[in-house]
C-alpha cells in the first residue's frame, strides 16, 4: 500500500517536531518551501496528499491543490497528539473519497461498496473480481492465464488454470447481463485485455 503524504509549506517549525518522531507516523512527511509565496511544482497526488501552510505567509495556493487537500491549522497552541490524529483523519476522508469513485471507462467502481455503476445501473462485485478489473485496467496489455495466477491468486504451481478463466467468465457474464457489455473484458489467445 501507498504510504500517503503530508506536504508541511513553510512551516519549518511543524517539519522539525515530526521529523523528529517521523518512524512512527502512517505517513511521509515532506518538506517545501517557497520563498515566492506561491505553491506550485509540489509532486501532489490528490487522493494521496495532504498540505498544511502557515498562512501567516499569505501563500498563494496552486489549482491543483483542492480545498479538501489542505488542512487549517491556525488554531495554536495545539497537543501534537491531537494534530496527528486530525491529520489522520484528514488523509482517511481523502482516501475513502478517492475509493468512492474510481472511473473506468464509462464506469464508476466505488471500492468502499464493492459495486460497479453506469447509467444507474448498479452490479455488487466480490474482491477478486475488483482485483482483475483494476490489475487489467492498470496494466492495458495482454495477460496471460499465468500471469493473473501470478498477480491476482498469488501464484501457486498446482493451481488449475480453469481458476482463473471461470472467475472471467463469470465477471463477463455479470456485465453483460447487467450493462448488455460483451466487450469490457477481451478474450485473445495469449490472455485477457481490458481496452
Amino acid at each position: 500500500m501507498i504510504k500517503q503524504k503530508l506536504f508541511i509549506i513553510n512551516f519549518n517549525v511543524l517539519y522539525e517536531v515530526l521529523d523528529e518522531i517521523k518512524e512512527n507516523l502512517p505517513f511521509n512527511i515532506i518538506k517545501h518551501e517557497n520563498e515566492d509565496n506561491f505553491v506550485k511544482d509540489v509532486n501532489f497526488d490528490k487522493k494521496n496528499s495532504l498540505v498544511i501552510i502557515k498562512y501567516g505567509n499569505q501563500l498563494s495556493v496552486d489549482k491543483n491543490i483542492e480545498d479538501k487537500n489542505i488542512l487549517d491549522i491556525n488554531d495554536y497552541p495545539i497537543l501534537l497528539k491531537k494534530l496527528i490524529e486530525l491529520i489522520n483523519i484528514h488523509l482517511i476522508k481523502l482516501q475513502y473519497d478517492y475509493q468512492s469513485k474510481v472511473i473506468i471507462k464509462d464506469y464508476q467502481l466505488n471500492l468502499n461498496s464493492k459495486t460497479f455503476s453506469k447509467n444507474n445501473l448498479i452490479l455488487k462485485l466480490t474482491e477478486k473480481e475488483i482485483e482483475i478489473i483494476l490489475y487489467l485496467f492498470k496494466n492495458k496489455q495482454k495477460h496471460s492465464v499465468l500471469d493473473l495466477q501470478k498477480n491476482i491468486w498469488g501464484y501457486a504451481e498446482d493451481m488449475e488454470t480453469h481458476t482463473v478463466e471461470t472467475h472471467i467468465y463469470r465477471l463477463r457474464k455479470k456485465l453483460s447481463n447487467k450493462f448488455n457489455e460483451d466487450s469490457f473484458i477481451l478474450s485473445h489467445p495469449d490472455g485477457y485485455l481490458m481496452e
